[in-house]
């Protein structure tokens, strides 16, 4: 799979270095502010970028591993909870206006579901829901390939002018073959990058470990080869929000990472085309144990932690909020020349 991922601007990057520089503060003193605002006009090739339109994609997707009794919730909540957004009830909802984001809703592989009456919802289904990893890879390569571009077309169809993309998911089950995902990757054990997810009981947490032990055994994905793990043990979301960063990438969007199972995409889409992570913005850490081994493997340091777990793209929108306010500093404020203020 062949994606053109540019380099960062290092023009854009010095020109936004010189005007932090004498901008009216001491040096330094908005901290890491300064630091992603820099980083940010690498990305956009921009050297005061401005982030006005901000979107976040919402992917949803069933999976079958759902069977092995993983999950706190029945498979029908990921149809329910997709409604919910298009309906505008859901945290990502709230917190998306707060931060003037457009929330788009895709749904990547939702089994069985319709939406009538609800146009915001973005259909675009690989399948009615991945295959069961306990017992089998959860999908063919095709599928994973599909899922990819599934993504990327979310991207040049609905948010071709976005200044900066937060990822977001939905999904019963899905922390398990996020799981998979990031063992298979990173080489952690699976009782290292496994949860409690939705909030399940420990009898239940040690079934999912096994289940993710036995789907790792069972297909045996290659670690270097990102569509291959996506395959074997991943999620029709999982692979769409994968294509989301890497077209998102190919475009100079900054792409912001929520949680634990954007973290999956994430890692997926630098698996394909390391180059992704130059675009990859964090936003906070879960309370997911994996979620901080996937930000050690992305070289992501987050921006905060709220002990948030609910995913949707909720932890993106707060980081919207940091990554808009770090680019309007170095944007509006003004130089202690363009002040009269000695320096």
């Amino acid at each position: 799979m062949e994606i053109g991922i540019p380099p960062l601007s290092e023009t854009a990057m010095d020109q936004a270095r010189k005007r932090q520089q004498n901008l009216t503060k001491p040096p330094g003193s908005l901290g890491r502010l300064e630091t992603f605002s820099v980083e940010i006009a690498g990305i956009t090739d921009e050297p005061t970028p401005e982030l006005e339109e901000a979107v976040i994609a919402t992917v949803a997707g069933d999976h079958g591993v759902v069977a092995e009794g993983v999950s706190a919730f029945p498979q029908d909540v990921t149809a329910q909870m997709v409604a919910n957004f298009a309906h505008g009830g859901a945290g990502v909802n709230a917190l998306a206006n707060t931060v003037d984001a457009r929330n788009l809703i895709v749904d990547a592989g939702v089994a069985a579901a319709e939406y009538p009456g609800m146009d915001s919802v973005v259909v675009d289904k690989v399948g009615n829901g991945t295959d069961n990893i306990a017992t089998g890879a959860a999908m063919s390569r095709a599928d994973a390939e599909a899922a990819i571009e599934v993504g990327r077309s979310v991207v040049a169809e609905h948010a071709p002018e976005a200044d900066i993309i937060g990822l977001g998911d939905m999904g019963i089950g899905n922390t398990t073959p996020s799981a998979a995902v990031t063992a298979a990757i990173t080489g952690y054990p699976p009782e290292a990058v496994t949860d409690h997810g939705s909030g399940i009981d420990e009898e239940t947490f040690e079934r999912k470990v096994a289940v993710v032990e036995r789907a790792l055994e069972n297909d045996a994905p290659d670690p270097e080869d990102g569509i291959d793990v996506l395959r074997s043990v991943g999620g029709f979301e999982i692979g769409a929000l994968a294509g989301i960063a890497l077209e998102g990438a190919s475009r100079r969007t900054p792409i912001v990472v929520d949680g634990f199972i954007t973290g999956a995409g994430a890692l997926v889409a630098a698996q394909i085309e390391p180059a992704v992570t130059d675009y990859l913005l964090p936003s906070h850490s879960s309370v997911e144990s994996g979620h901080s081994i996937q930000h050690e493997a992305l070289r992501l340091d987050p921006l905060f932690d709220l002990d948030l777990r609910l995913g949707e793209g909720t932890g993106a929108a707060l980081g919207i909020a940091v990554y808009k306010g770090a680019c309007a500093t170095l944007r509006e404020m003004a130089t202690f020349e363009e002040a009269g203020v000695s320096n």
